[in-house]
């Protein structure tokens, strides 16, 4: 049998050649670590279908925040969960809020990593869902004008940058807005811009205390069956000035993920969510994988795709290992 001169197997032969010739690397200054905040003092609940995963309280949430930035983790991302839900989501935009509380909290303790805010309103009603309703539909308009004020709030609270998460037409630009006219332009709003209708959320469910009442999320979130319609939803809101993008889920839209660092030159932001992390947590378990393995091929894959910035429940196990 006749080889070809040029056999690929010889930069294979030993760890030093492959590190050498490595095409894709993770850092730890991909990531940031998402966090569930919560009322009380001392919490650290744990997240059953998220092993070592919590919610906490902001006593906890300003520890971890401090053993994030010492495994040189740039940022965090803030979930909250409020003591009392309503149809208004008052909660969300509350001066005293949650979210507003920890960021206040972690900017003074833990000056130097970044703090991100999701501006959603799913965890803040008392139906679930992510907008405002009429009966029950959601209502996209009125829950801009909610968007916005919550956005606000947590810019004035001191969150270096805010990441709508609702799905709204239109509510980067009101965001954007309304940051500009408060004396805020210089907070960056990270775009949910081609978020899917996915069941790789359920997990996160649990962990935000966020179902909806009635329903589900398809009149607003992206049908996973389209590429094209993700793309034309990513250029929606970089025509309204988002500074970053995201695509989420990322594992099962490597596709989408890849399109869009082709297509559009800003950088790209991909959720690994609380489904890709919960089967390899539960493989893992049963023997059937080994995660750190797993693990880190779940990040090369999604860094390879093309994404810039990884969110990921991982950031820490991922950190804890670069460290040694």
């Amino acid at each position: 049998m006749q080889f070809p001169e040029y056999r690929p197997r010889r930069l294979r032969k030993n760890e030093n050649f492959r590190r050498l010739v490595r095409e894709t690397q993770v850092s730890v200054d991909d990531l940031i670590y998402p966090l569930f905040v919560v009322p009380g003092k001392n919490v650290k609940k744990p997240i059953q279908a998220m092993p070592g995963n919590f919610q906490m309280s902001v006593d906890n949430i300003v520890r971890e925040a401090e053993l994030a930035c010492k495994l040189k983790i740039p940022a965090l991302l803030l979930f909250g969960i409020p003591s009392h839900k309503d149809e208004l989501a008052t909660g969300a935009f509350a001066k005293d809020g949650i979210v507003q509380q920890a960021v206040k909290k972690i900017k003074k303790e833990v000056p130097d990593i970044l703090i991100v805010t999701d501006v959603c309103l799913c965890e803040y009603t008392s139906h679930g869902h992510c907008g405002m309703l009429e009966k029950e539909t959601v209502d996209n308009d009125s829950t801009l004008e909610v968007l916005t004020e919550t956005a606000v709030s947590h810019a004035r609270a001191g969150a270096d940058m805010v990441a709508p998460s609702a799905m709204m037409d239109g509510q980067v630009a009101a965001i954007r807005e309304g940051l500009d006219e408060n004396n805020f332009a210089d907070v960056p709003v990270m775009a949910y811009a081609a978020k899917h209708a996915s069941c790789f959320y359920g997990p996160f469910r649990e962990a935000a205390e966020s179902a909806p009442k009635f329903g589900d999320r398809k009149s607003y979130q992206m049908d996973p069956a389209n590429g094209d319609e993700a793309m034309r939803e990513i250029t929606l809101d970089v025509a309204e000035g988002a500074d970053i993008i995201m695509v989420k889920p990322a594992l099962p839209y490597l596709d989408i993920i890849c399109r869009a660092k082709q297509e559009f030159d800003l950088p790209l932001a991909a959720y690994n969510v609380s489904g890709e992390f919960a089967m390899i947590k539960a493989a893992a378990a049963n023997g059937w994988l080994d995660e750190e393995r797993a693990m880190l091929e779940s990040l090369t894959a999604i860094k390879r795709a093309g994404a810039d910035i990884i969110i990921t429940y991982w950031a820490k196990q991922f950190a804890e290992l670069q460290s040694k």
